[in-house]
């Protein structure tokens, strides 16, 4: 099975998460994509997140009857800190028969020498890029000489989960950012009111 992973702290996940997904299953011919939720991205060290059930359970519900779309809570058994390459090896040992890619955006594209073991990630995945509004498809590609790199063209979602957190902080409504399962279960858990 063809496997997309998008890996993220989903706090919370949003439209923008789902537009990525379905546009990589459409444009890069997966079987699935699976989120992946992240007990901490090892780059926001210093930021404070929501608990992992809680993230977990939005993902579930973003993609609660959704085809081709799985909540993958695997990286959160995982030791820290969690690295994308060793939880991609994991997933090398674990699910032998499936072939993973992983989906990321420009930005970490134009990043993507400073990840841990970038080159293990590379040579046993295909990277599937999302570019970011504003931005022109950069020199990065270049710099990873022989990386698989496919770039999806399908208009994605202008969202960010930073967005979402500062309108619910400011009391408002996220219309348009955010399903209405996650919205109702962010508005049950009172999460980001303070």
């Amino acid at each position: 099975m063809k496997i997309g992973c998008l890996f993220g702290t989903f706090d919370p996940p949003h439209l923008g998460h789902l537009s990525v997904a379905q546009a990589a299953l459409n444009g890069a011919h997966l079987d699935q994509v699976w989120f992946v939720v992240t007990p901490r991205n090892p780059f926001k060290q210093g930021r404070s997140i929501s608990a992992e059930h809680h993230r977990l359970t939005m993902v579930r519900k973003l993609v609660r009857g959704r085809k081709g779309m799985h909540a993958c809570a695997e990286e959160l058994s995982l030791p820290t800190p969690n690295y994308t390459a060793t939880s991609l090896a994991h997933f090398r040992r674990i699910w032998p028969d499936h072939q993973f890619s992983l989906i990321i955006g420009e930005d970490n594209l134009i990043g993507f020498r400073g990840w841990h073991e970038y080159k293990e990630i590379l040579r046993h995945h295909d990277l599937i890029v999302y570019p970011r509004s504003g931005r022109t498809r950069s020199n990065a590609q270049a710099a990873l000489k022989g990386a698989s790199i496919r770039w999806l063209q399908q208009p994605l979602v202008p969202v960010s989960s930073t967005q979402v957190r500062e309108v619910a902080r400011q009391g408002r409504e996220p219309k348009g950012l955010l399903t209405p399962a996650v919205q109702s279960y962010i508005e049950q858990e009172g999460l980001y009111a303070s």
